[in-house]
């Protein structure tokens, strides 16, 4: 009898044979394994994973039966038919769930999706094991990985089988893919410039800011300077270089250089917000040569399939981030490394011996900090990332278990790449801070006449999406701009590029903005007003005023409001002690961060950085390892009260028309429309669908557009009926 793997519309002589499907996987999964030393698992596990696929019952489906046959089992049950102790349960955990994902180990939370039910009858694949060669199931105990001999620092087993499984499922898709769709074959994925190629066109691109003169632009050059030197060294780096100060080009310098002499394989640029993410990818594609070599990836991107080509490639790049530089956020990162489903880990194996930078690093968030540094130090240690904590405002990330907080998760060193982080902050000083009204709060009317006497353009920071419209309503329409997620992503890109076009053209503005601007929106104002809030988010927004350093000095106001989210108030609190008259001319230097942060982790207290008990659930014994729970739990963006809605802004109702219509591929149209998004709680969406503002999209169940246009306007976005009582809080985390 004749085994396929899979079938097409033509005769069985077309359909691929097993054996060379099982061979091609196992030949693809060594491959992608060999950066971490795990390619002799790796190919055992890719050589076993479809033996199931070996039952009649499964041939006969292929031709056509309508048969319900479970073919991933075999494999993991042969693994434990051999007897190796301790490797069967790794290759069944790979091999068993290579399409329904990673299992939790033991029944107990999962039921029977588990992997050790599904392990204890190995018996009922023996039917289909005695139709499988010989030759393919004789084969030799897999060494133990080098890692593994590292005493001083032992390896996670739990991440060292989803990298595993990562290269299983790849290699998977991969051939499968090659086979099953030439379009979407190996041969119209993307063939990119190498890295030592990329270097040669970033370094022709650089020296057209070699001769720009100016105290920031010398500080830019120096920085610039220190971070091509460092990439000759190895290790975890952290880039403390002030707002303004040349950071995200500077750290592609040391990345380019670092990933060419250290024999990289990529660099993976991860950003905290995706309203700045699309403005640094931009930066990255300006430098001539690098158009292509750039593969963005974050819930807002929009792949234009007119360009079927080009789109298919960046689609297959994202799938799998073989791309030379990716652009990404901390949710498409540390969720993906925490995932169990074959759609999100794939892409992990290409993490491996890559640069890994983490712009805005104080932005890792608290609830997840200790997993966040525990996977970002596994990575650094057992599969050759080269970690670089980029900001002007460092947290403290380095191992603590002192009697301040316990934090074990953290890095044994870190090498700053800055020679004097502070003598650049204080050289970089472009900002005065100002204490406004004593620190006493302050009303909006107050506020507001406060923001007129100024007489000069400025940026208002305010903590809630409510407090920006009534702040913004106070004050003159012609010279206000409001801006807050109560707008929709391409809304809020359209009102950044009209702020920049009026402050280049010398208008008076008045922009009225929750946080989003802060952590790399490239905005210059001579006056920043701030509410109080963390002095990272302080520091942040100070970054906004006289940033090119066109004034002798700027001034950064910090207000109290008259109403202040809990949210804010822990972090608030203890910025108040740094925002002390005789502290202010050292509010901004390195070692003032370094004791902000101290402060700050120890009131959340240690179990407070691990809110979800992600670390106990991934623990050093096989059998109590969660991977199902875990990776419900890790989620950056807590989205459960909340709701997307559609809104009528720009091209969304065409959208929407094609997807009803039903022309137009229903994923090409829903990856555009997410830029025409806001959330709304539960609460909101249930009033707006009784009172008839938004309705459900005909034939897509849970997905809502809000076809009332009065409720979204061009100043405010989505405007709330004056019954519905909506949750007014700004998210920490794009």
């Amino acid at each position: 009898m004749s085994f396929f793997a899979h079938s097409n519309d033509g005769p069985p002589s077309g359909w691929q044979p097993l054996d060379k499907h099982l061979k091609n996987v196992a030949d693809l999964a060594e491959d992608f394994a060999e950066p971490f030393g795990g390619q002799e698992w790796a190919r055992l596990a890719g050589l076993w994973h479809d033996l199931g696929k070996y039952s009649p019952d499964f041939q006969r489906k292929l031709k056509g039966e309508n048969i319900r046959v479970v073919h991933s089992e075999a494999g993991g049950h042969w693994a434990t038919l051999k007897d190796w102790c301790g490797i069967d349960c790794i290759l069944s955990w790979l091999i068993m769930g290579h399409h329904a994902g990673l299992a939790d180990y033991s029944s107990a939370t999962t039921g029977a999706k588990a992997l050790e039910p599904k392990m204890r009858d190995p018996q009922k694949s023996e039917s289909i094991l005695k139709n499988v060669p010989n030759s393919m199931l004789d084969q030799p105990l897999p060494a133990m990985p080098s890692m593994f001999s590292n005493s001083t620092c032992f390896p996670d087993q739990a991440f060292f089988i989803r990298m595993l499984y990562s290269c299983l499922v790849d290699a998977d898709f991969l051939d499968t893919e090659a086979f099953m769709d030439e379009k979407r074959g190996n041969a119209r994925r993307a063939t990119y410039p190498d890295l030592a190629t990329l270097l040669e066109a970033f370094d022709r691109h650089m020296l057209q800011f070699s001769e720009t003169k100016g105290l920031v632009n010398e500080c830019r050059a120096d920085v610039l300077e220190q971070c091509r030197k460092a990439a000759q060294s190895k290790g975890v780096f952290s880039l403390t270089v002030p707002t303004g100060g040349g950071k995200t080009l500077a750290s592609m310098a040391f990345a380019l250089r670092h990933a060419v002499k250290h024999k990289k394989q990529r660099i993976i640029y991860v950003i905290p917000y995706t309203s700045i993410i699309e403005q640094t990818a931009h930066v990255f594609r300006s430098i001539p040569g690098f158009e292509d070599a750039v593969l963005e990836h974050h819930s807002n991107l929009v792949l234009d399939d007119e360009k079927e080509s080009a789109s298919i490639r960046k689609r297959l790049a994202m799938e799998n981030w073989d791309a030379p530089i990716v652009v990404t956020t901390n949710v498409q990162f540390f969720e993906s490394l925490y995932a169990n489903k074959s759609s999100r880990c794939r892409k992990l194996h290409n993490m491996a011996n890559s640069v890994a930078i983490f712009d805005e690093a104080q932005c890792l968030p608290p609830p997840f900090l200790r997993p966040c540094i525990f996977a970002i130090r596994e990575l650094a240690r057992h599969y050759g990332v080269t970690p670089v904590l980029c900001t002007a405002t460092q947290p403290v990330l380095d191992k603590k278990e002192t009697f301040d907080f316990a934090f074990k998760e953290g890095f044994e060193s870190v090498a700053e790449i800055i020679s004097n982080p502070s003598a650049l902050s204080l050289k970089l000083a472009r900002v005065k801070i100002e204490r406004c009204n004593d620190l006493e709060p302050v009303a909006h009317a107050e506020l507001a006449e406060k923001l007129l006497v100024e007489n000069q353009s400025l940026l208002c920071i305010v903590n809630r999406k409510a407090d920006a419209r009534e702040l913004a309503e106070m004050l003159p329409a012609d010279q206000t701009i409001h801006l807050s997620t109560n707008m929709c992503a391409a809304h809020r890109l359209d009102v950044l590029a009209e702020i920049r076009r009026r402050l280049l053209d010398s208008e008076r503005l008045l922009v009225i903005s929750t946080s989003l601007v802060e952590a790399g929106v490239d905005l210059d104002f001579p006056v920043v007003y701030r509410a109080l809030a963390g002095l990272d988010s302080i520091a942040q927004a100070a970054g906004r005023c006289n940033r090119e350093g066109k004034l002798d000095v700027g001034r950064t106001v910090v207000f109290m409001p008259e109403h202040q989210p809990d949210y804010v108030k822990s972090a608030a609190s203890i910025s108040t002690d740094f925002l002390k008259p005789e502290k202010l001319d050292r509010i901004f230097l390195p070692d003032t961060f370094r004791t902000y942060f101290n402060e700050y982790f120890f009131m959340k207290g240690t179990d407070a950085l691990d809110a979800f008990g992600i670390r106990n659930l991934l623990p050093p014994k096989a059998e109590e390892i969660c991977f199902q729970t875990a990776a419900e739990k890790f989620r950056l963006i807590d989205d459960g009260w909340q709701v997307g809605l559609i809104v009528p802004f720009g091209d969304a109702p065409k959208f929407v028309d094609q997807l009803v219509a039903g022309f137009g591929g229903e994923k090409s149209l829903f990856r555009k429309l997410q830029r025409f998004t806001v959330n709304v709680s539960r609460r909101t969406l249930d009033t707006l669908l009784d009172g008839d503002y938004a309705r459900s999209i005909e034939g897509f169940d849970g997905v809502y557009y809000l076809h009332t246009p009065q409720l979204y306007n061009e100043q405010f976005g989505f405007i709330q009926p004056d019954s519905i009582d909506c949750f007014t809080g700004e998210s920490l985390i794009a």
